[in-house]
């Protein structure tokens, strides 16, 4: 975070915990208090906003820092964020449907996934987009991204796996290539994640158009 970046956003709303719309600021996800920050949310939205001018942007927050793919099963618990992250998403959407429409999702998940995972990956975020479409539409676009890592880590393999089933598995797909990352090798920086916005909107628009 830096200055500023909490100050709320115009013609931007986003849904609190406890399901009420409020302008929307950095930082939009409530799952990890004092560590979620700045993210690539609200960057997208204001990109939207521009080529969109009139009309108000609605955020849903429902991301689980650091689960995995297992955890977005109905019925499943995480423990790490005191929530059930599908069950939760539902209801947070079916929500914010009552005063909107949904444009898509933007689906960056996959970190937690690329040591024990990687191979069946593909198969489980199919399903469970599969089910996402089954709520909300068949022809509901989903956005997804490459997931950040250091070239000289051992996660390497794993983590080409899961970006290629993201790429195959979404509408459309956001490269990483050339981003950096925290001291933590697991995280974008600010800097990238407001060009990784960026590119999110750019696989958007392809969608859009």
């Amino acid at each position: 975070m830096e200055p500023g970046d909490e100050l709320p956003a115009d013609h931007i709303l986003m849904l609190t915990k406890d399901l009420q719309w409020v302008p929307a600021a950095h930082p939009v996800h409530y799952d990890k208090p004092g560590i979620a920050a700045f993210g690539l949310g609200l960057e997208f939205a204001r990109h939207y906003l521009a080529d969109h001018p009139g009309v108000t942007v609605g955020l849903i927050p429902a991301a689980c820092g650091g689960s995995s793919i297992l955890h977005w099963q109905e019925g499943t618990y995480f423990p790490d964020t005191d929530s059930h992250p599908y069950d939760d998403a539902l209801i947070r959407t079916s929500k914010a449907l009552e005063t909107g429409t949904l444009k898509g999702i933007l689906w960056h998940q996959g970190e937690a996934d690329v040591f024990e995972r990687a191979e069946q990956y593909e198969d489980l975020v199919t399903e469970l987009f599969a089910r996402f479409r089954t709520h909300f539409g068949s022809d509901l676009p989903i956005i997804t991204g490459q997931l950040a890592f250091e070239p000289s880590c051992c996660r390497v393999a794993g983590t080409a796996l899961v970006d290629a089933a993201l790429e195959k598995a979404g509408s459309a797909f956001a490269p990483a290539d050339g981003l950096t990352l925290n001291d933590d090798i697991t995280h974008f920086d600010r800097k990238s994640l407001i060009e990784f916005a960026r590119r999110y909107y750019n696989a958007w628009r392809t969608i859009e158009s």
